[in-house]
């Protein structure tokens, strides 16, 4: 039987389960795939063949012995090139650590495994997990897929996570996101991207960014499929003291019926809070999302934010800049190592960061979460754009602004859950998205929003052209 490499994890599962196609021949089917088109599109900075057959093998041996883990079990997964495989290259995007070997496992990894998932390889990011365009002047930006003759920004920083997952390299991947680098790079490619609470994954194992803001999410084909991912990464562990307050994760709920929305309600971002020009066709699909909403049952109205996403993202990236000049100061500076020269002027940034203004935008932090907690009481999500236009051209890049975080950054800073779903396509045909926020650790209520409106539209199936470059 011929596998569809455009699948969701739920569907791949139930071909394993019917034995129309073993773990080995499904790792092979990706690992192919790699190998024909990453030299194009750069998604990876390498494939794991040795690792992705090795725990494939072991998935079908438990699937013949009946001993299948469970529903993640033989399914291929790319993880971001920050999370930590003891023994093998974690490099952060970086090149001045193309030869960084890990000491440690990520516990994001380890779950995963556990899981009896089959890691297929690393994938590119921005250097240092810092920039949302997708750009890397020292190992490649990552080709967006919707247009091969043109290229046009990924999205970042998770950005050969989301290229992966859009051109059928993997069916899901693993991101991080401080101010949008799950949601950013998956609006941009046209895919599903799930940004979680502090505390939900833990952050063991995953190379900082800002230890405030870091959080670990799946970059998928489908809500459902997050749902399945995040049951696997989810929950407490003593190696993340933050996970010890955390409550778990209602899979259950995130997957129950969702034929009809009735009963929750959906507020709207009003146009005149919008922190920057939004074009207009991602405004357009915001209406579109609203009347497809309206149809599931949701009472959908705008309703004005008493804070301003304009100054939470600027607040947001004070904090990523102070924190990471703490973490990279010993060689930021040094002006040999090859290191990007957007990077590094992001991260010395932070090295004017004051103590004084660092514990004043911790204290401004709590007040507007508390804010927005308050808020959240009489909603149960916020719409609106995901990007504030589609993929731009490389060319077009000005490394000195970061517009692409405009409405995503919020979420990071007022510890929001959040979700980036396709919602529609623009008149040169590149993807638009549309992102819902929620209350801290309620995922399970977007995700299950999230599928209601993937069951109502087809925006998440759609797939770029990858002529001759697609196996």
């Amino acid at each position: 039987m011929t596998i569809d490499p455009f699948s969701t994890l739920a569907e791949l599962a139930a071909a394993l389960d019917r034995r129309q196609i073993s773990a080995v021949e499904l790792a092979g089917l990706y690992l192919a795939r790699i190998e024909r088109a990453n030299p194009k599109l750069n998604a990876f900075v390498a494939a794991d063949a040795e690792l992705a057959l090795a725990c494939a093998r072991a998935a079908d041996a438990r699937r013949a012995a009946g001993l299948t883990l469970g529903p993640l079990d033989g399914l291929p997964i790319a993880l971001k090139d920050l999370l930590e495989i003891e023994g093998r290259i974690t490099g952060v995007g970086s090149a001045a650590w193309k030869d960084r070997r890990s000491t440690k496992t990520a516990t994001v990894v380890e779950r995963l495994l556990a899981a009896g998932m089959v890691p297929l390889g690393k994938t590119q990011m921005v250097e240092f997990a810092f920039g949302t365009w997708g750009t890397n002047p020292k190992l490649g930006m990552p080709w967006n897929p919707w247009d091969l003759a043109t290229q046009r920004v990924p999205g970042g920083s998770s950005s050969g996570s989301g290229v992966a997952v859009a051109a059928g390299l993997a069916p899901a991947a693993i991101g991080s996101d401080t101010g949008g680098s799950v949601r950013i790079p998956a609006a941009i490619n046209g895919i599903t991207g799930l940004k979680t609470t502090g505390g939900l994954v833990s952050l063991y194992g995953a190379f900082p960014l800002s230890f405030s803001l870091d959080t670990i999410g799946p970059m998928t084909r489908s809500a459902d499929d997050a749902a399945l991912l995040l049951a696997a990464i989810a929950g407490a562990d003593p190696r993340d003291p933050a996970t010890l307050r955390a409550p778990g994760f209602d899979v259950a709920a995130a997957r129950a019926d969702a034929s009809s929305l009735a009963g929750l309600r959906i507020a709207v971002l009003p146009e005149d809070q919008y922190p920057i020009e939004v074009h207009a066709s991602e405004r357009a699909a915001v209406g579109e999302a609203q009347r497809v909403l309206r149809e599931l049952g949701a009472a959908v109205a705008e309703r004005r934010l008493p804070l301003d996403f304009g100054e939470l993202m600027r607040r947001n990236g004070q904090l990523i800049a102070a924190e990471a000049y703490s973490i990279h100061r010993d060689y930021i500076e040094d002006e040999p190592l090859p290191l990007g020269p957007a990077v590094r002027k992001r991260v010395l940034g932070g090295k004017q960061v004051s103590a004084a203004d660092y514990i004043a935008a911790l204290e401004h932090r709590r007040a507007a979460r508390a804010a927005w907690i308050e808020w959240m009481r009489e909603t149960d999500a916020l719409l609106s754009p995901a990007v504030p236009f589609p993929a731009c051209a490389a060319g077009e890049v000005d490394e000195s602004v970061t517009p692409l975080a405009s409405f995503t950054r919020a979420g990071n800073y007022l510890d929001a859950c959040g979700l980036a779903l396709p919602a529609g396509f623009s008149d040169n045909g590149l993807p638009l998205g549309v992102q819902l926020l929620g209350k801290p650790f309620d995922e399970a209520t977007l995700l299950r929003i999230g599928r209601a409106f993937q069951q109502a539209t087809d925006w998440h199936r759609r797939r770029p052209d990858l002529g001759a470059i697609g196996p």
